[in-house]
């Protein structure tokens, strides 16, 4: 691996906190140039856009690149690939590359891309990180019973009852050299434990495991961990791999995802709490974006898992930017658009 640009792939559910463990890595970088590979699931590139705000010297805005024509384990060819080269071509290149993948991708095509003669002979993946939002894992999220559930995969390794966002977190896991279990802050010893035994039942693999709460994890932790993952790829299989090795393609019907317009907004807790209810009513996953509150300098910036919702003001508007509110709506397939919108303007 001498000589190669080390790589880090994070990956994650929707909301577990990639985007401000990311936020983290750049502030303490120590020196060194970091390119960043976002890829948004949506149409709107609120991460992105939260990391182009950072400030830091060594991530200047044309280091960060975002893809947002769909999953990256999806568009590998059409994208990632292309993206990578481009990079690579620069005059200055970076000392270190991180990916961020949409909480909806596959980490394994991705880090398979990295054994394209083109890449392999300049990029090694360092290391992939799953970050987990252990808050919602302990609330049961992915599924009713966890333990039944976890004995019931031990005593049959056929077993086939998850459904699509299980097998998925358990593909992000799979897929993972560094599990970060996210936000222990909001649960006691006994939460925390479950959350534990949950991850380490849902892969045969046993990548290291750190907790963490606001993304807060040591860059040294992160960075540098050399694996050169995309060599040990065949051990990573997903589901999808191992259920459609016919070469049949994969989508994201279950998911559905909407920009929601705002016009101007006077009062910043009236709108958090009328999400929040929105939120529960349609049970939506992931609402995130950015909304300009009237007489208030700043934009104000929304990132919610269900019904935990966070926001604060990160940046002043600039001048002549357009004070837009849009927000991302990501749910299962079947969300109600229409009442969801009128809701959220209401």
């Amino acid at each position: 691996m001498t000589g190669k640009i080390p790589a880090t792939v994070i990956t994650g559910f929707l909301g577990a906190g990639k985007t401000t463990m990311i936020r983290n890595i750049l502030q303490n970088a120590g020196g060194r140039r970091i390119a960043l590979i976002i890829n948004e699931f949506g149409d709107l590139g609120v991460d992105g856009d939260v990391l182009k705000g950072c400030g830091v010297e060594t991530c200047t805005e044309d280091d960060v690149i975002e893809l947002t024509n769909g999953c990256i384990c999806c568009t590998v060819a059409d994208d990632f690939i292309p993206t990578m080269t481009a990079l690579l071509e620069r005059d200055k290149r970076p000392d270190h590359i991180v990916i961020e993948t949409s909480g909806l991708a596959l980490p394994q095509p991705l880090i398979a891309a990295f054994n394209w003669p083109d890449i392999r002979t300049q990029v090694t993946v360092d290391g992939v990180v799953t970050v987990v939002d252990s808050a919602a894992v302990a609330a049961g999220r992915f599924a009713e019973d966890h333990d039944k559930l976890a004995a019931q995969r031990v005593a049959d390794d056929n077993l086939d009852h998850e459904s699509p966002i299980e097998e998925l977190f358990e593909d992000q896991l799979t897929a993972a050299d560094l599990i970060v279990l996210n936000k222990t802050d909001l649960l006691d010893a006994a939460g925390l434990d479950l959350v534990r035994h949950e991850v380490a039942a849902r892969t045969a693999r046993k990548p290291v495991l750190v907790e963490a709460s606001q993304g807060a994890v040591p860059v040294s932790v992160l960075l540098g961990l050399n694996v050169g993952t995309e060599s040990d790829i065949a051990n990573r299989k997903s589901h999808h791999e191992l259920e459609h090795e016919d070469g049949e393609e994969h989508d994201h019907d279950e998911f559905d995802s909407f920009v929601v317009a705002l016009d101007g907004v006077a009062d910043a807790q009236v709108l958090i709490e009328r999400l929040r209810h929105v939120i529960e009513a349609h049970d939506i996953l992931r609402l995130k974006g950015f909304v300009a509150i009237e007489g208030k300098p700043m934009r104000l910036l929304i990132q919610a898992v269900g019904s935990r919702i966070d926001s604060y003001f990160d940046r002043p508007w600039a001048a002549g930017e357009p004070r837009d509110s849009r927000l991302v709506v990501i749910g299962l397939a079947g969300l109600d658009r229409a009442a969801i919108e009128q809701a959220i303007r209401a």
